[in-house]
């Protein structure tokens, strides 16, 4: 089967550029290996900044609708310091909204099908060989068996989580500073709907946020040899009560949020995160979201990079042309620059708190310095990109 473009990821990223290219007429493959809907560690929340483009990918209205309440407020919280501060408001745009993934995923691929993009589900991309005449042969596998597509462009969308043997998948690590992540739902939870706390604790740091239904997303990163020492103090409990217990323990602003509150299916796991920035075009393969760059969690961003990295990218492929492969290299330098112009600020100020985040020499001076100046947090969720806009949104 032959397509302009093959795109490897139906997540946000995947289903952002898949929209965008099929409705510039564009033969579009989709490779999701995971049925949806389905639960999956992140934050949930999205920026306002992304308002405009949920628009413009046809979307906007129904997550709206959909979402939890607009988040108004931020807040730090870190041993018995709990401190708010305002959100930073992005221009004529509102304010940022958390909906579950298992039901934004499902709504942006639902709209990619009805764009016109084939979907592959659940199938999953094992090879990537380039062929004469600058065309990809994907070979795709499923219970159902083996396939092979064509295109000249491949999009790699699929995180950087998962190893593999595709060329952009990164090699398996097992390090005791790897941070793994965690998240759970709750119902019931005493958090204000408008607020959104960072959370400092030993050993790693997260976030909470009141999201669709009722719910409150909360998922937190912790260095994997901090998660064994939790399991060992705790009597070697399942490591999803470790962390919730660990967490409640450590964290006054977490232990009245949730202590009365009531989990809501099943604590994930995953991991471990890849930050850092990564080459975003190389040999015609192309990279969006975590694929291309992975910011450190503490920032709220993942949503948001994912959205927008695969806008930008689409906007660029189709003012080239599938067909012209000097025109797709310089749509590929064009969108490289453009990323780095969006992201890489923000990831380079997300490593910083990080690190800030996990030393424990560290977190009394976050605390005091926090405390004495709220107006911290503010300016933090600003450099993380909360109010910065997406290029070409002022137009239809």
């Amino acid at each position: 089967m032959k397509f302009d473009a093959i795109i490897i990821g139906g997540g946000p990223a995947g289903s952002s550029a898949a929209i965008t290219l099929a409705r510039h007429g564009w033969a579009v493959a989709v490779i999701e290996k995971s049925k949806f809907p389905r639960r999956k560690v992140c934050g949930e929340f999205i920026s306002s900044t992304n308002s405009a483009l949920l628009d413009r990918l046809g979307v906007g209205e129904v997550w709206r609708a959909a979402a939890g309440p607009e988040i108004r407020h931020v807040a730090f919280y870190a041993g018995e310091t709990c401190v708010e501060a305002p959100m930073p408001r992005a221009a004529n745009a509102g304010f940022g909204r958390a909906l579950g993934r298992d039901l934004l995923d499902l709504l942006l691929l639902e709209a990619a099908r009805a764009a016109g993009a084939e979907i592959f589900q659940p199938w999953r991309a094992v090879a990537i060989d380039k062929e004469e005449g600058a065309v990809h042969r994907v070979r795709i596998e499923s219970k159902e068996g083996a396939s092979v597509l064509h295109a000249p462009v491949v999009i790699a969308a699929h995180g950087s989580w998962k190893p593999g043997n595709l060329p952009t998948q990164l090699a398996r690590t097992n390090l005791a500073s790897d941070f793994l992540g965690f998240k759970a739902h709750f119902r019931g939870s005493s958090l204000a709907a408008d607020l959104m706390p960072l959370l400092v604790f030993p050993g790693g740091y997260g976030g909470m946020v009141g999201a669709d239904h009722g719910r409150l997303s909360l998922s937190c990163c912790i260095r994997r040899d901090a998660l064994a020492a939790m399991r060992k103090v705790s009597g070697k409990l399942p490591a999803s009560e470790a962390v919730q217990r660990h967490l409640i323990m450590s964290c006054r602003g977490i232990r009245e949020a949730i202590g009365d509150a009531v989990l809501d299916g099943r604590w994930l796991a995953a991991g471990p995160i890849r930050p850092g920035i990564r080459t975003c075009y190389e040999d015609d393969i192309f990279r969006i979201g975590n694929t291309a760059g992975e910011s450190h969690p503490i920032i709220a961003e993942g949503i948001s990079m994912a959205l927008q990295s695969g806008w930008l990218l689409a906007s660029e492929l189709t003012r080239a042309g599938a067909s012209d492969l000097r025109a797709r290299q310089i749509a590929g330098q064009r969108y490289s620059l453009a990323w780095k112009k969006l992201f890489s600020t923000r990831i380079h100020a997300a490593a910083a708190f990080a690190q800030l985040a996990v030393r424990r020499e560290s977190a009394p001076l976050m605390r005091t310095m926090v405390g004495a100046f709220p107006v911290i947090l503010t300016l933090g969720a600003k450099l993380s990109g909360k109010a910065t806009s997406v290029p070409g949104m002022g137009s239809a």
